[in-house]
């Protein structure tokens, strides 16, 4: 399993404290973005988020974008550059995984 990186622990207790998340799944991608905008050579940058939560429910998904992007703000204020978000309510989340069987 791949060792969490420290700015994606601290995302992870951020999103588990604001979205009391059924499931919370946060990757550093920033190797992958190496010479690309907003990368640096200490990594940290890039991040792949799967947040399910009931709190997004009657949320667009604009919303609940705007949502964490705000619980993150101190997070991209401090050098975190870009989101990959997946943010779903338990019941989206259970028929995403029916339509993958």
């Amino acid at each position: 399993m791949e060792r969490m990186t420290v700015r994606a622990t601290r995302l992870e207790a951020t999103l588990t404290r604001v979205f009391a998340p059924a499931l919370v799944r946060v990757v550093d991608d920033s190797a992958r973005h190496a010479g690309h905008a907003g990368a640096q050579p200490g990594g940290q940058t890039h991040f792949s988020v799967l947040l399910v939560s009931d709190a997004f429910q009657g949320m667009s998904r604009v919303a609940r974008s705007r949502a964490v992007h705000a619980a993150l703000g101190e997070e991209f204020a401090t050098g975190m550059h870009a989101l990959a978000l997946t943010l779903r309510t338990p019941e989206e989340h259970a028929a995403a995984a029916a339509r993958q069987i």
